[in-house]
This record gives structure tokens, sequence and C-alpha cells, in this order.
């Protein structure tokens, strides 16, 4: 049985009409099948989807990236690679079966895969804990991003989780340094990392292996600090205006891109990502394939160096570039003429008086 959110009750209703009229055994015996009317009604529900989904709102878009029914972590990695090996355990504390990882191929290429698992069904989303990660689940995708550095194997991340775990068990193993040392991990390393938002993207538990080379997003998925539940429960101490604090966060992919966090939007099929996996698959595949070549022709260096000035520039209006013998000495790109405008910004009074005396020698030379 299909799933569908609130904005799509019209779509509900068409979908069940095409149904019935697929069914030749629909009446009392045998029926023919209309098939002209199978194909018009079938155009008219793209053609509801396509205006649905071309103007969703932050919420709506949060409500899809949340469906049910849309592609998990373990879809992508059980159809994407071969050969996959899965690998377990920290080596502190236990396995966290939220997430999934372990070293596989990508079209011959030898990669190292993780995948935040949220779960398709009670049972198993039980058991993943709902895609939200502990400590042990960082420290063990740590563990393995240095083995996969050690061998020089790029790394693949799918990213879906509405954040790390707040479990009273988690703070006592030390939730907030696990994330932090996540973070610092994927900063460090000398091979490509490339991040997939597939779902969600909540809070520092999607940061910890988000951080990398290339962060692709599936079109209507989100990324934020926050949920918009929290944020709306914060700033207005109304958990229901989650359309205002899903605005205000500008957590969607065409806002991410526009804001330079994230690196490229995935294309998803018309009506979401659910309504046709194998094309979605099949886009992600290429996004992956485009990335990885990008990369195939940086040293290791250049590889961290670029990761390096990407973060830095967040923010900016111009990039960084490092100079001197030391690489980690950054100065902002900048201009003659950026730098005459801060200094006019930042000492206004002085620099009046020298354009008016300027003005004045100028006035005062052509009179004479």
């Amino acid at each position: 049985m299909k799933n569908y959110l609130n904005f799509e009750t019209n779509i509900k209703e068409l979908e069940a009409e095409l149904d019935n009229l697929k069914d030749p055994f629909n009446k009392e015996g045998l029926t023919e099948v209309d098939t002209n009317k199978i194909s018009n009604l079938q155009e008219e529900i793209d053609s509801k989807l396509r205006d649905i989904y071309s103007n969703l709102d932050p919420w709506q878009k949060t409500m899809v990236a949340r469906h049910e029914e849309r592609p998990k972590s373990k879809f992508f990695i059980d159809n994407l690679f071969s050969d996959f090996i899965p690998l377990s355990g920290d080596r502190y504390y236990g396995e966290d079966k939220s997430v999934i990882s372990g070293f596989a191929k990508f079209k011959d290429i030898s990669v190292l895969v993780i995948g935040q698992e949220k779960g398709d069904s009670l049972q198993t989303r039980i058991e993943r804990n709902f895609g939200m990660m502990k400590p042990e689940g960082y420290r063990k995708t740590v563990r393995l991003m240095k083995l996969a550095d050690k061998f020089n194997l790029p790394i693949i991340l799918f990213i879906d989780t509405p954040g790390a775990y707040p479990g009273v068990g988690a703070e006592e193993r030390g939730q907030a340094e696990a994330i932090a040392k996540s973070i610092e991990c994927c900063m460090e390393l000398k091979v490509p990392t490339i991040s997939i938002i597939i779902g969600e993207g909540g809070s520092g538990g999607a940061i910890a292996l988000a951080s990398s080379s290339k962060v692709l997003m599936l079109e209507n998925a989100i990324y934020s600090v926050i949920s918009p539940e929290g944020c709306a429960s914060i700033l207005w101490r109304d958990p229901k205006k989650t359309l205002e604090a899903a605005t205000a966060m500008k957590l969607s992919s065409k806002d991410l891109l526009d804001l330079n966090i994230i690196d490229e939007i995935i294309e998803e099929p018309i009506g979401g990502a659910h309504r046709d996996k194998d094309k979605t698959l099949n886009s992600v595949k290429i996004s992956i394939e485009k990335s990885l070549v990008e990369f195939s022709d940086l040293s290791r260096e250049d590889v961290l160096e670029k990761r390096k000035n990407k973060f830095l520039s967040m923010g900016r209006s111009k990039g960084l570039y490092s100079t001197g013998k030391s690489k980690d000495k950054l100065i902002l790109q900048t201009n003659i003429v950026n730098e005459i405008i801060q200094k006019i910004k930042t000492n206004k009074i002085n620099y009046i008086l020298i354009v008016f005396v300027f003005f004045i020698l100028i006035l005062f030379g052509l009179l004479i």
C-alpha cells in the first residue's frame, strides 16, 4: 500500500482510479481494459505531480525527505557496489547498527562505503535506532576512514539521519567528542571523500560524515543544523511553526547550493525519489562516477588542500589560497578596489576627509 503525503490527496484519488481501470476484474465478470483512458489518466497524474513537486515549500520538502518509502542507504549499497565486505565494531565499546560500513568495489574501483541506515520496517527501524548514530558508530567510521586513507581508497558516504542519538548512555560515552573526532578525521584525510545526502541531513550527526571533498544532495533531501520542529520550539515556542522555521533555515538543496554549502544537486524523478528508485539509483551512480573522475588526477596533498580551501571559503565573497612555504597560512583573496572599500568602511571619517581635501585641490587647480 502506497503512503501519500498530505499535499498529495488529488494524486491518491487519481491513482486509485487508475488502479481500478487497470484491473480487468474490478466489475462483475471479465471486462475490457480501456487503454486510452488509462494513458490519459497517467498523463494527468504526471502533470499534477510535476506541478506539485516543482512548487514545494521547505516544510513539504522536509516531509518528502522523511518519506517512509524513500530509498535508504542499504538500497544504494546493495545496488551500486559489488564485493561488499561489511566491517563492524569501534574496538572500544561495541557495534552500532545505525551505520553500515565496509569495503567494496564501484565499477572495479576499490572504495570504502559508509551509510547511515534508518531501516524500512518497524523492526529494522528499531534495530537501526532510526538512523541515529551513537559514539561507537562514529568511532567505527573514524577507524575505517583512517584505514582507507592508509591504503589510498576513496570514501563514499550516504547521509540519512535526523541527528546523532541524544540518549543518556550516548552522552556518557562521549557523543560530542566522537562527533568532533569524526569531523577532524574527515578534514585530515588525503583521499577523496564523497558524501551524498539522500534523505535527512540532521545536525552534527550528519556533519560528522559530510565534511567531505564533495557534498552531493538529492533534490528533495534536506540538510540543516536542527530539525524544523526543534527550531520552531526554540525561536517561536511553538512547534507548529514548522514552515516558518524550515524557510528561515534554508535547508533545501537549492538554497544550500546557492550558499555553496553543497557542490551538486542530483535530480529526482517526478514525484520524488520513492516513485522511481531505479532512476534515482542511476542518477546517483552517474554523479559518483563524475566525482571520482574529478579527483583521479589529483595527488594526496592536492586532495587535502582542495578540501581545506573549500570549507575555509564558505561564507566569504572570495576563496582562500595558501602563500609562502607554509600551506597552513591562508589569506583572503581580494583586489585593490575591495581593499579600498574595506578601509573606507572601517575608517569612514579619515577617508571622507581625505576624499574631501582631494576634490578641493582638484577644484583649486582647475580655477587657477
